[in-house]
């Protein structure tokens, strides 16, 4: 069994966010960055699902040389091998379509991502990927478990819970509870400054979208306290200034 599991590197999920006074780009010096949440789910899944000698667990990440350490965290959790696609991630498309033509040229039983990306949140590139290769797709999924080559995968949905079953190759957002995150041993780092690292270049991709600014939720306002006695102005406050009611 060979999975590919797609990691993002994102900004520590405590960092303190700072953009660049034109709001143009965001300001990484002194933030420390991490492999995604959701990502090292997906990670932690696939290799309990190759424990043993049953496969290998290939990871993958779109970003300069800036994301290495990231990826060899990776390594040491437990991944076979990486790739790294020598190129800055513009957007969701320009990321899934390094991953799309990475898997083209490899034969992959499935793919796993996180269900999103702590940073932008965006949840679409698992779904793009899929698109791309002509794979089904299953978004946010809490379980996974393979019987040959088939998966059966469970997902959360408004009242109640959906079972999935799928074929070989397929691809899929990890969400909690698939697996517990697992945190590299002595061992396990070590072993990751010798495990292959292969970078390759990107494909050209057109430019659909650019970011035109960034900018931080607005701040929240003062708390006003009102006197136990006066609490009749409370109402008066909502209409009037929240305009709730």
């Amino acid at each position: 069994m060979k999975i590919l599991v797609c990691i993002s590197h994102v900004p520590d999920t405590t960092a303190k966010i700072n953009f660049t006074p034109d709001h143009k780009e965001f300001v990484s010096q002194g933030v420390t960055f991490i492999i995604n949440p959701y990502d090292e789910i997906a990670l932690a899944r696939a290799i309990e699902l190759t424990d043993g000698g049953k496969g290998t667990v290939t990871v993958i990440n779109v970003g300069d040389v800036s994301t290495e350490p990231t990826i060899r965290k990776a390594l040491a959790i437990g991944a076979t091998d990486a790739i790294r696609v020598n190129a800055a991630p513009r957007d969701s498309y320009f990321v899934a379509k390094q991953i799309a033509a990475v898997a083209k040229q490899n034969s992959y039983d499935f793919i796993l991502c996180g269900r999103e990306s702590s940073d932008h949140n965006g949840a679409s590139v698992p779904s793009m990927i899929a698109e791309l290769l002509g794979f089904p797709a299953v978004s946010s999924a809490k379980k996974l478990d393979v019987d040959g080559t088939n998966a059966t995968l469970e997902r959360e949905i408004e009242g109640g819970k959906e079972i999935v079953t799928v074929s070989f190759p397929f691809i899929a957002g990890a969400s909690e509870g698939m697996a517990e995150p697992k945190i590299p041993n002595m061992r396990g780092i070590m072993s990751a400054r010798t495990k292959p690292l292969n970078i390759v270049e990107a494909v050209e991709v057109p430019q659909l979208s650019n970011i035109v600014s960034y900018d931080k939720p607005a701040s929240r306002s003062a708390v006003k306290m009102i006197p136990a006695e006066e609490a009749g102005k409370l109402w008066e406050m909502i209409r009037e200034e929240k305009k709730v009611i």
